[in-house]
């Protein structure tokens, strides 16, 4: 989608994929900057964060090149590795869409609501019994205490209606990993949300989802009393309960002019964090070990370890940008990571805007941002451990959090559209104001 208020151009685009990466995210926003004249800063690249979708993750050919030659074949061979031709097919695919939608902009009437959907995604980490914090604990697990974080019920959404009235395009913001696991290869749930959008609002809108605060976020309840919460069913149920919530919020919304836009964009260079050099022993053993090559979870994170010792031979520090893109009264404050709820909601009410989305998975990927706390004596769980793909500072989500709201109150928002107001009374309708006959 491209919103022009005459003066700025942004463009927002949402890919099915777990994650971008940085370096398909600088390159697309070169090619469309020659094409459309839109500057980089005002691009957003998003992932929806679909676990079934094609190859654009983990590992780039290349990057593990100057390591030791059994190293490049744990990264290449026996992880998960982007396709050299799908990041290709990719990249023509978004250059291409941003370029149609520049092409084909109109005179629209933009709005902007939020509905609220409690049952479709819940928080995926639970307090223990012995102190600790688990993701997925189990079903029935009589050690789990509480859960450990809320979830963010919000459902987001900008309109855009055309001179007749017909919805043109929607962005739908929520905050849930899409983990349904419907089978084969697929967007996941946000299938049906795009489904249910375009069954009740028209058959071709556009259906642009971005992810909120998911890192500690699931469509899977742990305390709930059904036992199968993945596949095709599960996946069209939380969709559908999102895409109805979706459609209320959007016939709630008041078309009018929404300006101004804008984008903001700030570098920041966050330390990683570092495995021990026994640690790094130990796993380089492990795997070195040919007596068993089952895929255990004790291999999987040795192997990440190993590829994060020779990762931070290049790169101590990530790279992390985070973007703020003003739309009218609403804002959207993007980073790379898989932003835990908590913080989500901790930037909600960071500024001065009525309607904020947060948009993780956006214009590369640093891996999962916990809160403190979650990396604390108390907290633990599979998004604190160390990878190779998350891997940030203690505290990094707070530094990005305060970086996001610096750059949003650099911000004005623009005005509400407001629904014309009633005419002042004349008289009462004249069938209604009888008295009963008996």
């Amino acid at each position: 989608m491209v919103f022009d208020d005459g003066t700025e151009q942004v463009a927002l685009v949402s890919v099915d994929a777990v994650i971008v990466p940085q370096t398909l995210v600088q390159s697309v926003r070169e090619q469309i900057k020659t094409r459309c004249g839109i500057r980089p800063s005002s691009v957003m690249i998003a992932a929806t964060h679909s676990h079934s979708a094609g190859p654009l993750g983990f590992y780039e050919r290349g990057r593990f090149d100057h390591a030791p030659e059994w190293i490049q074949r744990l990264a290449y061979e026996q992880s998960s590795c982007a396709d050299t031709g799908y990041i290709r097919h990719v990249r023509e695919q978004i250059v291409s869409a941003v370029s149609e939608a520049w092409a084909s902009r109109m005179e629209v009437e933009c709005g902007v609501a939020k509905g609220c959907e409690t049952k479709a995604a819940f928080n995926r980490r639970f307090r223990m019994r012995n102190g600790l914090t688990y993701t997925f604990p189990g079903q029935g697990n009589p050690d789990i205490i509480s859960q450990a974080g809320p979830i963010d019920p919000d459902v987001g959404v900008l309109g855009a209606w055309d001179q007749e009235g017909r919805l043109r395009g929607c962005i739908v913001n929520y905050a849930c990993h899409l983990t349904s696991k419907p089978g084969g290869t697929s967007a996941d749930w946000v299938y049906y949300l795009e489904q249910v959008i375009r069954a009740g609002l028209g058959s071709d809108v556009v259906v642009l989802f971005l992810n909120g605060a998911c890192g500690d976020i699931t469509p899977v309840d742990t305390l709930g009393r059904y036992e199968n919460q993945i596949g095709e069913k599960w996946a069209r149920r939380i969709g559908a309960r999102v895409g109805a919530e979706a459609i209320k919020a959007l016939l709630d919304a008041v078309p009018g002019a929404m300006a101004p836009v804008c984008a903001r964009v700030r570098q920041l260079n966050i330390p990683r964090r570092r495995p021990s050099s026994e640690r790094v022993e130990q796993a380089s053993l492990l795997l070195m070990d040919d007596s068993s090559r089952e895929e255990t979870s004790e291999r999987f994170f040795a192997r990440e370890i190993v590829l994060l010792d020779a990762l931070l031979q290049r790169e101590s520090e990530a790279d992390v940008e985070v973007q703020v893109m003003q739309i009218g009264p609403a804002v959207l404050l993007a980073c790379p990571g898989e932003l835990f709820c908590e913080l989500g909601l901790k930037l909600k009410t960071s500024n001065q805007f009525a309607f904020v989305f947060p948009v993780s998975l956006a214009n590369g990927f640093c891996g999962y941002l916990p809160t403190i706390e979650a990396m604390s004596a108390t907290g633990g769980g599979y998004e604190t451990r160390l990878t190779s793909h998350s891997n940030l500072e203690i505290g990094a989500g707070d530094i990005i959090v305060e970086a996001l709201a610096e750059l949003a109150a650099d911000l004005t928002p623009g005005s509400m559209p407001e629904p014309p107001c009633p005419p002042g009374f004349t008289r009462a309708w004249s069938f209604g104001n009888v008295p009963a006959e008996c």
